[in-house]
């Protein structure tokens, strides 16, 4: 439960192994994956493609059982989906009949709240993450930027102690998901947000430098965990910093040395 540096553990992932099973044959995907997520921090996972990032994600939201190791929240195992870890994906999973505010209550509906202490729930969230006003609203009357807020908005409402982000701003333009980005550490770090700890997939190492406090990296076939970086440059970060850069080319040296060694 305690961590390095004296910060309490929120998540740990302990050993995790998993293998797919295909007509082929046995894959390995995961072997022995360790890390921890602590108090207020975000950690980053980046890897080369296809080595199981998504995978992890949905084994530490209990989506998916790994064949060995185990997740743990607050010193209890995840044996299943818990509405105290929540996921946003890559493609906002929105449903298109459903206005803003309808999608938000949707993580509601299995506490069996009154319908109007849900919606001033939802009401609230969608007005953390910059969205009053928008509650009538359908997914395809919104930008993708909006539509992503709302994906976030959806995830914090049902109070969860951990995010998962799985690649949350690639299907951004440049420019909305550079504002998402400045904006994101408040919204779910906020007084009003329960999320105690924050986990990302992220193929965008600037990204990963501009928001992490530790960078957890995959490598190899099966992947296990090559190096574990901690990002102590001040808040707000700047891409254009030479010390923010050094960072980053850190990184890119650490990712490319692990492809190369994979071959």
């Amino acid at each position: 439960m305690h961590g390095l540096g004296g910060i309490i553990a929120i998540l740990d992932v302990i050993g995790v192994s998993f293998n797919y099973r295909t007509e082929k044959g046995v894959l390995p995907v995961l072997s022995n994956v360790s890390f921890e997520a602590g108090e207020n921090q975000f950690v980053s996972i980046i890897a080369p493609s296809g080595t199981g990032k998504t995978t992890l994600l949905k084994i530490i939201s209990g989506l998916v059982k790994p064949d060995k190791g185990k997740i743990l929240l607050r010193g209890e195992e995840v044996t299943g989906p818990t509405p105290l870890i929540s996921m946003i994906y890559q493609d906002f999973a929105l449903y298109p009949w459903l206005t803003a505010l309808q999608n938000v209550e949707l993580a509601l509906l299995h506490k069996k709240l009154p319908r109007e202490e849900r919606r001033r729930r939802a009401q609230a969230m969608l007005e953390l993450v910059g969205l009053g006003g928008f509650e009538d609203y359908y997914p395809k009357e919104m930008s993708g930027g909006m539509r992503q807020r709302v994906a976030i908005a959806r995830a914090l409402v049902a109070k969860p102690l951990v995010l998962l982000m799985d690649e949350p701003f690639a299907s951004l333009d440049a420019i909305t998901a550079e504002g998402l980005r400045r904006e994101v550490l408040d919204i779910v770090f906020s007084k009003e947000s329960t999320v105690k700890s924050v986990i990302m997939v992220s193929h965008n190492i600037e990204e990963v430098v501009e928001l992490s406090d530790k960078v957890v990296i995959l490598g190899g076939r099966p992947a296990t965990v090559v190096s574990q970086v901690p990002i102590e440059l001040p808040r707000p970060r700047n891409s254009r910093d030479p010390v923010f850069n050094e960072v980053v080319d850190r990184l890119y040296s650490i990712i490319s040395t692990t492809v190369k060694e994979a071959r």
